[in-house]
């Protein structure tokens, strides 16, 4: 098991890689992670990627304010956020949200919480490729 800082932010090119490993702390009883993968329809019609754009300092302090304002509110010990930047093909990773928690009740409540806010306030947006 690998340790982990309590808020972990990254914005990197292309599709994400492995999953981290689970933090080295002896109270996270949940470690909750959530993958979003590009799916092959995009608006009703058929694609074979997606780009993604962010305003990146802006989109890494939000994150990271955010990560900090879930963690808060949930209790929870930990948070890594990762987010593509650029091609993502579909069936790819271009995001991933990691939380240790004590507990799955609160783990689970902040990764919705998180992934609602996230979408509604972070300056990432996606643009559908067609084949």
């Amino acid at each position: 098991m690998a340790t982990m800082d309590a808020i972990s932010v990254s914005i990197t090119d292309g599709p994400l890689g492995e999953p981290p490993a689970r933090p080295d702390k002896g109270a996270c009883g949940a470690w909750v992670v959530f993958e979003g993968v590009v799916r092959g329809d995009e608006g009703g019609g058929p694609i074979v990627a997606l780009r993604y754009t962010a305003y990146e300092p802006m989109a890494q302090n939000q994150l990271a304010e955010l990560g900090e304002s879930v963690r808060a509110e949930f209790g929870v010990d930990c948070l890594m956020v990762e987010h593509s930047r650029g091609l993502v093909p579909v069936g790819a990773c271009s995001f991933r949200l990691s939380i240790a928690s004590g507990h799955r009740k609160e783990a689970l409540a902040a990764m919705d919480a998180f992934i609602d806010r996230m979408k509604k306030d972070v300056p990432i947006w996606k643009e559908p490729v067609r084949g």
